[in-house]
């Protein structure tokens, strides 16, 4: 016979994105007070220097808004109490980043016309203009990959991981980030799901993103 799982509700689900995705949201806006002028400048590399400044990829970028939220509401009750563990622990580990090693970088001025550019503008106007490294759309992304990842639905994955490499590449032709910051926000995830496996031994984080 097969148990059925219990379904979560919505305003669980709701809280746990409120508490995890919350508090990167927290740690973003307060370390992002601080002025570019005792921030570390990036240089860009040869990889950077690749993509070409396209205002258009802000549409994939700001897709991110959607593609978090779909982890919290639509994976296993299990996988959404982990995925605000760690998404709470990257919050902790960026929040020492940005407070000892603030990052900044050359940001083009947009000249391009049409929507897209328009909506680039408005971001860049509320923006921070620290906090590059490490990069947290990347690091939050995949996360939130891991808990939508399921075994057995191929096609499924394959939506869902183009979907998710199109969002952390989108950082690079936008010019919000730089190479680097890919690396590093890809670091933390890892980071904070060795954590997290540690802390489960111990029964501090809930659960984890098991098929």
């Amino acid at each position: 016979m097969t148990v059925r799982r219990p379904e979560m509700p919505f305003w669980s689900r709701f809280a746990f994105m409120a508490m995890g995705w919350g508090a990167i949201g927290v740690v973003y806006t307060i370390s992002g007070q601080r002025g570019a002028e005792t921030a570390h400048r990036l240089v860009p590399t040869a990889i950077d220097r690749w993509f070409s400044f396209n205002p258009d990829m802000i549409w994939i970028y700001m897709s991110f808004f959607l593609f978090v939220p779909l982890g919290y509401f639509c994976t296993s009750p299990q996988r959404v109490k982990w995925l605000s563990s760690v998404m709470a622990i990257s919050a902790a580990c960026a929040a020492v980043v940005f407070g000892f090693f603030p990052t900044t970088m050359d940001f083009p001025a947009v000249t391009q016309q049409g929507v897209s550019a328009e909506a680039l503008k408005l971001l860049m106007r509320y923006d921070a203009v620290v906090n590059c490294l490490p990069s947290l759309h990347v690091t939050l992304t995949f996360l939130t990959l891991c808990a939508l990842w399921q075994v057995g639905h191929p096609w499924r994955n394959l939506l869902l991981s183009s979907w998710a490499v199109a969002i952390a590449i989108s950082i690079l032709p936008l010019y919000r980030h730089q190479f680097v910051d890919f690396l590093a926000g890809l670091a933390l995830a890892l980071f904070a799901c060795f954590i997290a496996g540690l802390l489960k031994r111990s029964g501090l984080v809930l659960s984890e993103p098991v098929p």
